[in-house]
């Protein structure tokens, strides 16, 4: 198939691999979407990742999938498209951070924007699981030796796909199995950090127990909703981590393992995660939201300072073989942004003593 008028024609080569001349006809456009007309043969999904990592830019500044493009706008490309991964191929995955390996487990600091195994609409799709499968097999090819055929990534638990954080890989069946008890006895403790909208109403020490039954949303597939007759039974602890006007940072112990548990009981509590397009309203959070005074400068376009769901597993601990073993990855680049910026521009008013409004206030939370 011929590429669309006005795509290909409007591209020429640069030291920093290709630029693209936006034309007239494609102003307007969505950068993912001009990018799709400029390469037909390549998913929307690889096209976002490029976007996503920096490796494509519009006049060489980071930008959003979803950026309006300009007349005479340059559209840079950091490598050669002819250079990309084969499009037959699945798409390799990222390169892993390792918090731990022994002979039984890997521990991983899962990176946002990677699902934990491959998309049903997208098989191709780098995930977790595949993203470990190819660390196995480089090594394995490193050692001279092949996998077996049969070998698979033995996942322990799930993350969302923009959840950061501790991650669990079982490099035996040993381990697996022994693993896979623990949660199910509940020796297992998880927790995660969330910066939530609003000033949750506890005290230093104080904890709030959120138990809402859990069920998907038969309206709209992927959802999860509060269903006190049909759903099942989900609980989590709330403690409040650190305090701005207008936001708090909370950590949250899930005691049980439902699908998007934490983000519906925020929510419900009527504390939504910052970012959260699926339970919240953000898709972004920016400076100019709570900055005082915030002026943008002239022809520049804000970069948000955290575009995926602002929740991270920091800690996980469990009983292991007779002995307890702890993992903590820490705070994420951008959310530590986020928060670097909310202290500076919103940190708590002088002599509170710590019981705060805000809300939700008054949706019964305290423990």
């Amino acid at each position: 198939m011929p590429p669309p008028r006005g795509a290909r024609s409007a591209r020429r080569s640069v030291a920093v691999g290709e630029a693209i001349v936006v034309p007239v006809e494609r102003v307007g456009l969505e950068l993912d979407e001009f990018l799709c007309l400029v390469f037909p043969e390549r998913s929307k999904g690889f096209l976002r990742a490029q976007i996503r990592a920096g490796k494509i830019t519009i006049d060489g500044q980071a930008a959003h999938p979803s950026a309006r493009l300009k007349i005479s706008q340059v559209v840079l490309l950091e490598q050669d498209p002819e250079e990309w991964p084969e499009i037959n191929a699945p798409e390799r995955g990222p390169e892993l951070p390792i918090l731990h390996e022994d002979e039984h487990l890997l521990v991983i600091d899962k990176p946002a924007g990677l699902a934990c195994e491959p998309e049903r609409w997208d098989k191709d799709k780098a995930s977790l699981a595949s993203a470990v499968l190819d660390l196995a097999r480089a090594r394995a090819q490193a050692a001279g030796t092949e996998l077996p055929l049969d070998w698979r990534p033995r996942l322990l638990h799930r993350l969302d796909k923009d959840t950061t954080g501790v991650a669990l890989v079982a490099k035996t069946l040993e381990c697996e199995r022994a693993v896979r008890a623990a949660f199910e006895s509940g020796a297992v403790e998880k927790v995660y950090l969330a910066l939530v909208e609003g000033e949750y109403p506890l005290r230093d020490g104080e904890e709030d127990r959120i138990e809402f039954a859990l069920a998907p949303d038969a309206r709209r597939s992927g959802r999860m909703v509060v269903d006190a007759l049909e759903g099942k039974h989900a609980e989590t602890l709330v403690r409040v981590a650190q305090r701005f006007r207008g936001y708090t940072l909370v950590e949250c112990r899930p005691q049980t393992g439902r699908t998007h548990q934490i983000r519906v009981h925020l929510a419900e509590r009527g504390f939504p995660l910052v970012v959260d397009p699926l339970y919240g309203r953000r898709r972004a959070f920016a400076l100019s939201e709570f900055k005082p005074g915030y002026r943008k400068k002239r022809g520049q376009t804000e970069r948000p300072l955290i575009e995926r769901h602002t929740l991270h597993a920091a800690r996980l601990s469990l009983e292991l073989f007779g002995a307890r073993r702890a993992f903590e990855a820490p705070v994420p680049a951008d959310l530590e942004r986020a928060l670097k910026q909310l202290a500076r521009h919103r940190a708590p008013r002088e002599g509170r003593d710590g019981k705060v409004g805000g809300e939700g206030a008054n949706r019964g939370v305290g423990a």
